[in-house]
């Protein structure tokens, strides 16, 4: 049976989000509605780059979102120096998949 299409998808990765945290802060916990903030926040930037990348490939007649568009929207939606370093850290992982 298909999911309704007006059902909000529900946050399966908070244990990576935590794990990732640990990782960079090991000493430092996130509460649950914390979390919740920052799943809601992360969902927001996703839905922002989403709708401009796909902007962005009908301008320009592409049937296509790559990570042109990506890097294009990220330098449109997000505000001087963390634009730089989405897409610094973007390209570093672009490198990383297409050299595995």
């Amino acid at each position: 049976m298909a999911p309704k299409a007006d059902k909000k998808p529900v946050a399966e990765n908070k244990v990576e989000k935590a794990a990732v945290l640990k990782q960079v802060h090991p000493d430092i916990g996130i509460s649950s509605k914390a979390m919740s903030i920052m799943n809601s926040f992360i969902n927001d930037i996703f839905e922002k780059l989403a709708g401009e990348s796909a902007k962005l490939a009908r301008y320009n007649k592409k049937p296509t979102i790559t990570s042109r568009e990506i890097q294009t929207s990220v330098r449109l939606v997000l505000p001087g120096e963390l634009a730089k370093h989405a897409v610094s850290e973007g390209t570093k992982a672009v490198t990383k998949f297409t050299s595995s």
